[in-house]
């Protein structure tokens, strides 16, 4: 509830002057030769209720009045969303070398996963799909608004889906065949890897090109740290162990692919720089939101106005009829 004309309510202030003029004022006295006998009488109790019940009326209609007056009025909103959405597809790569230990304590999978639901969650009007590559590529999940379901398959990916192998050309053309019929004001793909295509049967830079004419953006993650990196290896006789191996890099295939389609290339070398790139590409990539609201009040002085006068009504006529006052 607000109160549109909120001044009036400065009127309140009165009603502790009120209460205390009220108390100084000299009531009417008449004159006996001895009150020994109605000091304790019912006669004197009654003519203190009197005096109680009428102020306390008198203020009550004065309190609901100064509040009639400031016009007291509850609202309600009505929303209109226009929205501008981006459609985006995120490309995965599953294969064998994302199991690289270099981002401790996880693996690259592991941490690529994390932060693409970190920024599925940060989405808010935009159509979200899922594309898993290694020799081959599939899609996890269309686009959708749905993040929850998103998010749970996301989690439901794992090395091992897919033979081992890493076919980005595939990836690109797959995420590209899933954008191709959007209306969205902007399309783009997420690619993430960290290997070079070797596999598959569509050469990257084809389907780049392909991405291209259908106006499809993509942004090239390279995950990884350059050098040896240890992997896990399970050992029958020793358990689980690390060796040290490199794995290879296409980056100036990378980053001709993300420049073709006006995108970017990003190099993620920890977990925080991959963060960093997620909040750089949710930064360039802003959904176009127009919000119209509406305001609706509904004027509730009567609430106040009625019991108002009902309780100035009743001071009156208890005051005239059995509570009157002889001077």
């Amino acid at each position: 509830m607000i109160f549109k004309d909120v001044w009036f309510l400065l009127l309140l202030l009165l009603v502790p002057l009120f209460l205390l003029l009220e108390k100084k004022s000299k009531p009417a006295r008449l004159r006996f030769s001895s009150v020994a006998q109605t000091q304790l009488s019912y006669f004197f109790r009654f003519f203190r209720l009197r005096t109680l019940t009428l102020r306390t009326l008198r203020v009550l209609a004065f309190v609901c009045l100064v509040l009639a007056l400031a016009r007291p009025q509850s609202m309600s909103s009505e929303k209109e969303y226009e929205t501008e959405g981006i459609d985006i597809v995120i490309a995965l790569d599953i294969s064998g070398s994302m199991q690289a230990m270099d981002f401790q304590p996880a693996n690259r999978l592991e941490v690529a996963k994390e932060e693409a639901k970190k920024f599925i969650r940060g989405r808010q009007h935009d159509r979200i799909g899922l594309v898993v590559f290694a020799s081959q590529s599939y899609t996890q999940c269309p686009l959708t608004l749905d993040y929850d379901i998103l998010i749970r398959l996301v989690d439901e990916v794992e090395m091992g889906l897919i033979k081992d192998g890493t076919a980005i050309g595939l990836a690109i053309a797959n995420s590209v065949n899933r954008l191709r019929d959007s209306t969205a004001k902007s399309k783009i793909v997420i690619l993430i890897t960290d290997g070079a295509n070797n596999s598959g049967n569509i050469d990257p830079i084809t389907a780049t090109e392909l991405a291209k004419s259908f106006g499809i953006k993509i942004y090239a993650i390279g995950v990884g740290k350059e050098g040896m990196v240890p992997f896990p290896v399970d050992d029958p006789l020793f358990g689980r162990r690390y060796v040290q191996a490199q794995v290879e890099m296409d980056e100036p295939s990378l980053r001709e692919i993300a420049a073709k389609t006006g995108g970017l290339y990003f190099r993620a070398r920890d977990q925080k720089s991959l963060t960093e790139i997620y909040r750089t590409i949710d930064r360039l990539e802003k959904s176009k939101v127009k919000v119209k609201e509406y305001s609706i009040y509904d004027e509730l002085f009567p609430r106040f106005l009625i019991p108002g006068i009902v309780f100035l009504l009743a001071g009156l006529f208890l005051e005239n009829t059995i509570w009157m006052k002889i001077p």
